[in-house]
């Protein structure tokens, strides 16, 4: 028998905290990797942040919603990482 949650924690965090690894990761690809290699990298950093949003949100150990969070997490990621990725190309057609 399972008591229930009297004051659930905040799951907010565990995905925004993906964010943020996402955000620092397309930050790393796009300073260490060659231009022509960014896009070989960029889904290597987002299968990182897809294996950090799983261990995040099993470190919560809460059922409830565990797809809707780790979806939220990796979809969130992907916008981030895009949106990180789109700044990288701009910034390379206008140094070229």
């Amino acid at each position: 028998m399972t008591t229930p949650d009297l004051a659930p924690p905040r799951t907010v965090v565990g995905v925004v905290a993906v964010w943020i690894a996402a955000a620092v990761a397309a930050v790393v690809v796009g300073i260490l990797a060659p231009a022509e290699d960014r896009a070989m990298w960029m889904p290597v950093a987002l299968g990182g942040c897809l294996i950090l949003a799983f261990a995040i949100q099993l470190a919560l150990g809460r059922v409830r919603g565990f797809i809707e969070r780790v979806a939220v997490s990796v979809l969130g990621a992907l916008f981030v990482m895009g949106f990180v990725g789109i700044g990288f190309g701009l910034a390379s057609l206008v140094g070229a």
